[in-house]
C-alpha cells in the first residue's frame, strides 16, 4: 500500500462495536495496521467463559469491562493510535452519538437487533458497514451501505422469530470461527481505506469451517428495501 496508504490508515477513524470474538480479532489487526483512532463499544464486562474466543482479554481482566481490557491491550500493540472506548449499550440513540464521528463501522455484535440498528445508522451517517457474524463452524462477511451495494436490511429484510435460531451460547461457537471472520472484517476494513483490492461490495462470503470452504453468495441492492430501497427514497421525498 506504499506510505500513501499507511498516511490513510493514519488519518481514518474506526468504530468497532462489540469487544467479544469477531471485535477481538478485528480490533487487534487494525491496531497493528496502525489505524489511527480506533473506537471500541462494548457495554460487558469480561468472563471465564469469553476467553477461548475473545483474545483481547485476559484472566488479569476478569469482570473487568471489556472496553478497558480492550484499551489496554490495544494501547499495548501500538501505543501510537488513539483508542476511545465506548462502554454503553449501542441502541437507537447511542449508536448516532458515536458513530457519527467515525468514517467506517466493524460489525463484532451477536444479535440481530443490533446488527439492524446499525445498519440504520451507516445508511443514515452516509458511512460503509463491514459485517460479519458467527454459528457453531459457520461464518459470514461482507461490506455493506456502500454507493450502489446492499444494506443489512437488503439480505435480511426482518430479522427471524424469537428462540428460532439459538444464541452462540446455546448452539457453541468453535473459538477459531470469530478469528477467521473477524480478521476478515479487519482486511475488508483496511482495503477500503487504503483503496486496496475488490472490496465484498454486493458479495456475501460464507465459511464453512467443517469443511474449511468459502462460498460467495451474490448480494444484491433490494429497491423495494425498507431501510434503503428506490420505495422509500421516493416516499421520503415526496
Amino acid at each position: 500500500m506504499g506510505e500513501e496508504g499507511q498516511l490513510r490508515l493514519k488519518s481514518s477513524r474506526v468504530l468497532v462495536v462489540g469487544a467479544g470474538g469477531l471485535g477481538s480479532a478485528a480490533a487487534l489487526y487494525l491496531a497493528a495496521a496502525g489505524v489511527g483512532c480506533l473506537g471500541v463499544a462494548d457495554d460487558d464486562a469480561v468472563s471465564v467463559s469469553n476467553l477461548q474466543r475473545q483474545i483481547l482479554h485476559g484472566t488479569s481482566m476478569l469482570d473487568r469491562l471489556k472496553t478497558t481490557s480492550a484499551r489496554r491491550r490495544l494501547e499495548d500493540l501500538n501505543p501510537e493510535i488513539e483508542v476511545r472506548t465506548h462502554p454503553v449499550r449501542i441502541d437507537t440513540d447511542s449508536v448516532m452519538e458515536i458513530a457519527g464521528s467515525y468514517d467506517i463501522l466493524v460489525d463484532g455484535t451477536d444479535n440481530f437487533g443490533t446488527r439492524y440498528v446499525i445498519n440504520a445508522a451507516c445508511l443514515r451517517l452516509g458511512i460503509p458497514y463491514v459485517y460479519g457474524a458467527v454459528y457453531r463452524l459457520e461464518g459470514q462477511t461482507s461490506v455493506l451501505c456502500a454507493k450502489d451495494g446492499p444494506c443489512y436490511q437488503c439480505m435480511f429484510p426482518s430479522p427471524p422469530p424469537d428462540n428460532a435460531i439459538p444464541t452462540g451460547q446455546d448452539a457453541g461457537i468453535l473459538s477459531t470461527v470469530p478469528g477467521i471472520i473477524g480478521t476478515i472484517e479487519a482486511t475488508e476494513t483496511i482495503k477500503w481505506i487504503v483503496g486496496l483490492g475488490e472490496p465484498l461490495v454486493g458479495r456475501l462470503l460464507v465459511l464453512d469451517g467443517a469443511s474449511m470452504t468459502f462460498t460467495e453468495l451474490h448480494a444484491a441492492k433490494n429497491p423495494d428495501c425498507p431501510a434503503c430501497g428506490v420505495t422509500r427514497k421516493e416516499a421520503k421525498s415526496t
